[in-house]
């Protein structure tokens, strides 16, 4: 088993040997692209491509973009509710990707096939009866998703602390934790609780390698503790950094607008509007709520190497106590 002395042996590290830390970079629709999952393999963590906004052929452009940058394995992130689902996985596996993180539906639609193709399949939940669910339909791992977590969230508003009791010794699988986690200190903990590794988007859609606009990134530097909300409960629930679109989202359910109607003032591309266009007025900006903890624009390594320093230093301080 390939580990370095700063992490405990896992089941994570069994199933991804090639990584030298416990930490996954979240595959966040518009931002992820396959410069930031190359450069988060490339500094020891499991970088993701994220295919939810991505046409199959967009998805074998970042592939292959990530291949020219990295010799070391990354996944693609495949929601599994949209029309090119298919197609999708698909085209990673005929581009020789053979690790796939999948959400928004069921596990059992896809992971046998994706199996039998010889790939590694984690799925999504957000809470500990869907992860169970996970395991019973043979993924090689599970993801479990706090509320904290920006962009797409379930309905029952579980934290990631609470999840984490909650699941802790029922999973014979390999347990990845999401949510809130911005900090060595927040690994430190999740592997107390039982996690064998952590999943971080916001942290990651802040660096330089990610392809968020300029001007996402610098609300993301302006973000205070309660800039983030999570709205659209009627639809998919989401959250998002406050601006004018998500105040008015806010009215509309002040005055218990129906679904229908959220529907037509959210209308198609806001996220790319916002996230990869830089529109902080009208567009839709996902973002978790640990983004007040964003101060700089890092590089993957440099924010990589400050979340295993604090981890060490969050170590040091439990043995001297």
């Amino acid at each position: 088993m390939k580990t370095t002395n700063t992490w405990p042996e896992n089941r994570f590290f069994e199933l991804f040997p090639e990584t030298q830390h416990p930490i996954v970079q979240g595959g966040m629709i518009w931002v992820s692209g396959g410069k930031l999952a190359a450069a988060v393999s490339n500094a020891g963590g499991l970088g993701l491509i994220g295919a939810g906004s991505m046409k199959p052929d967009l998805l074998q452009h970042h592939i292959r973009k990530a291949k020219s940058l990295t010799k070391k394995p990354f996944g693609v992130n495949v929601p599994l509710l949209y029309k090119d689902t298919q197609l999708q996985l698909q085209t990673a596996l005929d581009e020789g990707v053979r690790i796939f993180f999948t959400s928004a539906g069921s596990p059992k639609s896809h992971t046998p096939w994706l199996k039998s193709c010889g790939a590694t399949v984690v799925h999504v939940a957000s809470t500990p009866e869907l992860a169970l669910k996970c395991q019973d339909a043979g993924v090689d791992a599970v993801v479990l998703e706090g509320f904290e977590a920006g962009g797409h969230n379930g309905r029952d508003e579980l934290t990631t602390l609470v999840l984490l009791q909650q699941i802790r010794g029922k999973l014979n699988i390999p347990l990845i934790i999401a949510g809130g986690i911005g900090s060595g200190a927040a690994i430190a903990a999740a592997l107390a609780l039982g996690a064998d590794a952590v999943q971080i988007g916001t942290m990651f859609a802040a660096t330089e390698e990610s392809s968020a606009h300029p001007n996402f990134k610098s609300a993301m530097l302006d973000a205070g503790n309660t800039s983030t909300f999570l709205r659209l409960k009627k639809l998919v629930p989401v959250r998002l950094l406050h601006n004018p679109f998500s105040e008015n989202i806010r009215l509309a359910e002040d005055q218990c607008a129906s679904a229908e109607h959220l529907s037509q003032i959210l209308g198609k591309g806001r996220a790319k509007v916002g996230m990869l266009e830089g529109d902080l007025a009208e567009g839709e900006l996902e973002i978790g709520q640990i983004v007040s903890n964003v101060r700089a624009v890092p590089t993957c390594q440099a924010l990589i190497d400050e979340l295993v320093a604090d981890y060490q230093r969050a170590r040091n301080r439990l043995c001297k106590s």
